[in-house]
């Protein structure tokens, strides 16, 4: 029996701005601006690449933080969120443009944000027998594991299954949306119900295993061992529509409007011009440009 075919889905944004927070900002190009993300990024695709050695990648980033399609939905979604820098805007074009130049098939949207795209090539590419690892700090994105598929917190050197993630997270991750829906996120602004915490999601969850579930069973929920189990029930009916809004902020959507197939996402062969050319106009010194090359 032939072994499946491996797609990573690469979570680019949070290894861009990882390394721009790690890296200083005297890392420069020759007109004296910051090119430190586009090194650290750089430098994560070259591990990445001569680790896995995979022959299907897909790269996706977040193109703003005020315009998808969550945004119209829901103004504050993000709205805690200070915007990028002017010196890191410019930074995430040069990340995208490595990417595409190291053969890596490359998204991103002002509509849909990157696990939006992610989600969509999931779908799309599990039809052609892939399984999934996604490259990922970011645990929403555990709601697109599959039996099979991997979880990869590459900074963490951490890899989850579907079975293991719901030991890491306390959910299964086919529950990781009705558990935003609950406790919220801080992090995307996402309200949650106010007053319910991740112990009492999972507790709700480990009971009733979904949302609609919860909800059907208002009535049960203050004979639950759980402290303040009043209160809980008083707190999911008061803030129902906050429940089902943020589930729906917390969806990571399947159905982007994008085409893919196993022949556009195969990895291709480094444009040495291109990487070339980059590495000039960024100044990168000869031990990462031969590295990069080298992946060829």
């Amino acid at each position: 029996m032939s072994q499946p075919k491996t797609l990573y889905l690469v979570d680019a944004s949070i290894y861009v701005f990882r390394a721009y927070f790690s890296l200083p900002e005297s890392i420069t190009d020759p007109e004296g601006n910051p090119v430190n993300a586009v090194y650290g990024f750089s430098t994560f695709l070259h591990q990445l690449l001569t680790q896995t050695r995979g022959s299907h990648y897909a790269v996706a980033f977040d193109a703003s933080l005020t315009s998808s399609f969550r945004n119209k939905i829901y103004p504050h979604y993000k709205a805690n969120r200070e915007p990028a820098p002017d010196e890191l805007k410019l930074q995430f074009t040069h990340c995208q443009t490595m990417t595409r130049a190291l053969g890596l098939a490359t998204f991103s949207s002002k509509r849909y944000e990157a696990d939006d795209l992610l989600g969509t090539v999931a779908k799309q590419l599990r039809q052609e027998g892939f399984k999934m690892v996604i490259v990922t700090g970011d645990k929403d994105l555990s709601q697109l594991l599959d039996a099979g598929d991997t979880f990869w917190d590459y900074s963490r050197q951490r890899k989850l299954t579907s079975k293991t993630a719901a030991d890491h997270f306390g959910v299964k991750p086919s529950q990781m949306v009705d558990l935003l829906a609950l406790m919220g996120d801080s992090i995307d602004n996402i309200p949650g119900v106010p007053g319910i915490g991740q112990k009492t999601a999972v507790t709700l969850l480990s009971r009733f295993r979904n949302l609609d579930n919860i909800y059907r069973n208002l009535d049960k929920i203050p004979q639950l061992p759980l402290r303040g189990s009043q209160r809980v029930a008083n707190l999911l009916t008061e803030h129902k529509d906050s429940a089902y809004l943020s589930k729906r902020l917390a969806t990571i959507v399947d159905t982007v409007p994008l085409r893919c197939s196993s022949h556009r996402l195969k990895k291709q062969p480094v444009n040495t011009r291109r990487v070339n050319n980059l590495c000039n106009k960024l100044g990168f010194g000869e031990g990462l440009r031969q590295r990069l090359l080298a992946l060829t």
